[in-house]
């Protein structure tokens, strides 16, 4: 009912649909999706009141939405933050429904081509599967939603996913699921945003507690929001049984090659990542890998490393994430940096002076001693040529254009620039990217032809010995007998064994 004396007011406007992403609105032919912090206007004084949502669609169309509906065909947010958390997929879909420990579950898919659940007619089976093993890592008898919804968009390449108090969206490519490993990138994808459920969405920083609208929010702890929940995405196949140790093992060796190759993270430290995420992770250019570290790949890696401190005194990383949740999460307080310190000094003191350290330095974490606890090794694998320094690929004109100068290496040194087309090394034609490696001649002057702004020069250019390629992760054939034991506990996200008091100690 409206209030005496007011009238209700209608607002039209029109939305451009056609960013493709996981927090932008599409509109086409075969599909609506609308994200609705990029639509819905805040009211000033009714944040905290009900909303409601009409849809108008298409014949055939089903719109499905992650909020309570009215026996009208509408749809009620219990506030504007409700509202604007909930994506809106339309088309004509199907609707498939599976329970997780007796909570209802949605899975929608947008596609083209033959049905994702009939390639894969398990999958449903092995969605469940993680969601049980996310529940069962945040020691809870049920998801944190009273029912949620799965909508993916199944595109020809494509990759991200968006989480929501009581929904996800993701995007994925069927050529990457159609490879050996897509399928388990999809579940983890799958896992990393259902565990969002908890981790950041209930369990939140304090700078999001609640969320301020109208202005830039630095957080500084992206790294735990972002860093725990990708490395736990990555084991939760094989915990839930559903890939092995193999697998594992050279998901985490991806991670490790990635981080090591970066030479970003020697210059911006894992807290200075977070606290920058708005200004430079979302805004890469072609020195980003020189000068910053990903919050995502540096904070997974970190979660490791926590996980086998944890480990080594008889605790382990779910422990400290369920007591956050417990204490904080629950109620709904935000935590901050303090906080998180403290709460992994609770099960480790040593923490409380070491992980400060770790946020805050440029320097990595021990990576080899704590690997070595569960009989695994770096290795490092060189390349095949001398290392160019340079990036490059052919433009839209055919032409070999210098895309990339790590910072320090032969490519800068012999002053090339960004935007140089290269023409020839030594005299023979450059052609594509894969013609200049077998021509390189280590610490030996070369004659490196190219073309700058329409001027033909010449470089005296010097390769350097090859480079790291990448890192593998691998068990070490000289591990202790032991070692087997833990890494298959610490993979599975199983806790470490019960301590028997030391006989000589009891007292009765």
């Amino acid at each position: 009912m409206e209030p005496s004396g007011h009238q209700p007011i209608e607002i039209r406007t029109e939305t451009l649909a056609t960013d493709l992403s996981v927090r932008t609105c599409h509109l086409n032919g075969q599909h609506g999706f609308l994200a609705l912090a990029a639509l819905a206007l805040e009211v000033e004084g009714e944040r905290w009141n009900p909303h409601r949502l009409r849809l108008e669609l298409p014949e055939g169309w089903e719109a499905f939405v992650p909020l309570p509906r009215e026996a009208d065909g509408s749809w009620i947010a219990a506030d504007f933050d409700a509202l604007v958390d909930a994506p809106v997929e339309a088309g004509p879909h199907r609707e498939h429904r599976f329970e997780v420990h007796g909570v209802p579950h949605r899975w929608v898919t947008w596609e083209t081509g033959r049905p994702l659940l009939e390639l894969h007619s398990e999958l449903l089976e092995q969605v469940a599967a993680i969601c049980r093993r996310c529940c069962l890592f945040m020691g809870e008898p049920a998801p944190a939603a009273d029912n949620y919804l799965f909508v993916l968009h199944l595109l020809d390449e494509g990759y991200g996913g968006l989480e929501h108090d009581a929904s996800t969206v993701l995007q994925f490519g069927r050529k990457a699921l159609g490879r050996p490993d897509g399928l388990r990138k999809l579940l983890q994808l799958v896992g990393h945003e259902y565990l969002h459920q908890w981790n950041v969405r209930r369990l939140r920083p304090a700078e999001l507690t609640p969320i301020d609208y109208h202005q830039s929010v630095v957080v500084p702890s992206l790294w735990f929001a972002e860093g725990i929940t990708s490395y736990v995405d990555q084991l939760l196949p094989f915990a839930a049984g559903l890939s092995d140790e193999a697998a594992a093992l050279e998901d985490l060796g991806a991670d490790f090659s990635r981080y090591l190759l970066t030479p970003g993270r020697r210059v911006q430290s894992l807290r200075q990542s977070s606290e920058q995420a708005w200004v430079k992770l979302y805004k890469r250019d072609a020195s980003s890998d020189d000068n910053q570290i990903s919050y995502y790949l540096k904070g997974a890696l970190l979660a490791l490393v926590l996980d086998l401190h944890l480990r080594r005194a008889g605790s382990a990383l779910f422990v400290v994430v369920r007591d956050l949740w417990r204490r904080l999460g629950r109620v709904g307080r935000g935590y901050r940096e303090a906080d998180l310190i403290a709460a992994f000094a609770r099960r480790s003191s040593d923490l409380e002076a070491l992980l400060p350290a770790w946020l805050g330095s440029t320097e990595d974490p021990p990576f080899a001693a704590y690997l070595a606890d569960m009989g695994l090794e770096l290795v490092a694998e060189p390349a095949s040529h001398p290392e160019s320094g340079i990036v490059c690929q052919i433009d839209p004109h055919q032409v070999l254009v210098v895309r990339k100068l790590p910072r320090h290496g032969p490519g800068e040194r012999s002053g090339l620039e960004l935007g140089d087309e290269l023409l020839a090394l030594d005299g023979v034609r450059l052609r594509q990217a894969e013609d200049l490696p077998p021509l390189l001649r280590k610490d030996r002057g070369q004659r490196l032809l190219l073309a700058r702004r329409g001027q033909v020069m010449e470089l005296a250019f010097t390769s350097s010995a090859p480079a790291i390629e990448r890192w593998t992760l691998r068990i070490d054939p000289q591990a202790p007998a032991d070692a087997e034991e833990r890494r298959r506990r610490w993979l599975a996200l199983e806790p470490e064994p019960a301590r028997l008091p030391d006989p000589e100690t009891v007292r009765c």
